[in-house]
């Protein structure tokens, strides 16, 4: 933020009575106010950040930014000063502008994704694509920042002061294109809003994070307000059309005067999945755009994979790429760090898979997307995380069970509970789905070994549940443990390479 000072009308702001009070910094953590500061006061799940004006205003801020009932809660505070007030209906949407207007730049190409899985992997190969161009790209999100800048991010959406120095720092540093992951939450408390954004995708929509929504409705309308709100009637909607609700957010968006770019296997789709052929290494792909047929191969596991890599580049053609060009790229796409990420393969050819599935589900979506790759068994490692959801337990044993051929159940991250009661819980599950061979071995670096060493010609073994994790937690200490690191030794070992 350095010596900038602007004035509330700079920043689109309209204090009452009229005062233009000059602004040195924004924040919305009272602890960060240094003079001159706004203190942007915001509701919030547990308190009202209208609490905290006071101290504020000892810290020396010259304007606060709340909504009505903020100013109710902080009356006796402002009542002592002098101190500009701004009211805003919607505090989070008014910091979220005034944050994009004090920092002043972004890169000059920005899409956004959303929906419940994908989008890790959409704005990641969004970005290889551009890079993949010779342009000057970065993802922003789960993994935090990466591409042509790299910054580690608390959310997945960082709030608004944190995400608008981060564009203007990556614009600084010469990005031109920029994806983002727009999580539900983010959506929901505006911290996009006052992102340019040349176009934005959705990917699906399944049950998920309704411990922040209070209902299903609720959450789709937070992540159908990227296409109702945040994008802008210029821009460009890229949408899954073979998700239930995909004809639903088209919808939206054609409403606001938006192109809409359909993607999937229906053939009102403009980017449509024609056919897909799968072996051990990856697919060939065959699918058309705009009614012209294509052929790529993609080094990519998974049949839900294609449709995560025609979105993105759906977006890269959205924002001004040219589409033959792009589709020349797709053979080069890498998969994101511990997402169906190939660690290493043996001399007879069996490959070892690492994959971040930590739930029922996940684990189930990730067999039954190898699948189709393996000609041989399919052999799965996995365990349950402690401290966390125990009804998930004996699920996670009953999707293994149920969708590979061997199972070895072994430790995740037990955290404070006993290792051998969560493995207890998660073998019951397995035993109970039946018909397969499972073994348990507590120590994950055995497991692993001894999954390498089922595997003949043509099986594929899949190490769930940790994914691009570098540590494992037990008791409250974290030992250094990769799950591609020892699987690529497991294999070295049992083929004679070390």
């Amino acid at each position: 933020m350095g010596d900038m000072v602007k004035s509330l009308s700079e920043l689109g702001l309209t204090a009452q009575a009229g005062r233009d009070a000059r602004i040195t910094g924004l924040s919305v953590d009272s602890r960060t106010v240094k003079p001159g500061h706004l203190f942007a006061a915001l509701p919030g799940v547990k308190m009202h950040g209208a609490e905290f004006v006071g101290y504020a205003l000892r810290m020396g801020a010259t304007a606060v930014l709340t909504d009505r009932a903020g100013a109710e809660i902080a009356r006796d505070a402002l009542s002592s000063t002098d101190t500009a007030l701004v009211l805003a209906e919607d505090p989070r949407q008014a910091l979220a502008f005034a944050a994009a207007l004090w920092f002043g730049r972004q890169p000059a190409v920005v899409v956004a994704v959303t929906g419940t899985n994908g989008k890790t992997s959409v704005a990641t190969f969004a970005r290889q694509i551009w890079a993949l161009l010779g342009l000057e790209a970065a993802n922003i999100g789960t993994t935090g920042v990466e591409g042509a800048f790299a910054a580690p991010s608390a959310h997945t959406t960082p709030e608004p002061i944190t995400l608008h120095r981060l564009l203007a720092d990556m614009a600084l540093a010469g990005v031109t294109h920029a994806a983002m992951e727009a999580s539900s939450h983010g959506l929901a408390q505006r911290r996009l809003d006052g992102v340019h954004l040349g176009a934005a995708a959705f990917t699906n929509f399944t049950q998920d994070h309704l411990d922040y929504h209070a209902t299903f409705d609720e959450y789709f309308a937070a992540k159908a307000g990227l296409f109702a709100r945040v994008l802008p009637e210029d821009g460009v909607a890229v949408i899954n059309l073979d998700d239930p609700r995909g004809p639903e957010v088209a919808t939206i968006a054609r409403a606001r005067g938006q192109r809409v770019i359909g993607v999937g296997q229906t053939p009102n789709a403009e980017m449509r999945i024609l056919g897909q052929r799968f072996d051990a290494t990856g697919q060939d792909l065959r699918f058309s755009w705009q009614g012209q047929a294509h052929m790529a191969r993609l080094h990519l596991i998974g049949g839900f994979q294609a449709a995560n890599v025609l979105t993105a580049a759906a977006l890269a053609i959205a924002t001004g790429a040219d589409p033959a060009a792009v589709f020349a790229t797709l053979p080069k796409l890498t998969t994101v760090r511990g997402r169906m990420q190939l660690a290493a393969t043996r001399d007879n050819g069996a490959a070892v898979f690492v994959d971040y599935a930590h739930t029922p589900d996940a684990v189930i979506t990730a067999l039954t997307a190898l699948r189709p790759h393996v000609m041989g068994r399919l052999v799965v490692v996995l365990g349950a995380g402690g401290d966390r959801d125990t009804t998930k337990r004996p699920l996670m044993g009953r999707a293994a069970a149920t969708h590979a051929d061997i199972v070895f159940v072994t430790d995740d991250n037990p955290r404070t509970e006993d290792p051998a009661a969560i493995r207890a819980a998660v073998m019951a599950g397995a035993i109970a789905a039946g018909g397969v061979e499972i073994t348990e071995v507590g120590d994950r670096a055995e497991a692993i070994l001894r999954g390498v060493d089922a595997l003949g010609p043509g099986d594929a073994l899949l190490v769930a549940g940790k994914g691009h994790e570098s540590g494992q937690i037990i008791g409250t200490d974290v030992y250094p443990f990769d799950d591609v690191e020892q699987a690529s030794v497991a294999v070295a070992a049992l083929d004679g390479k070390i």
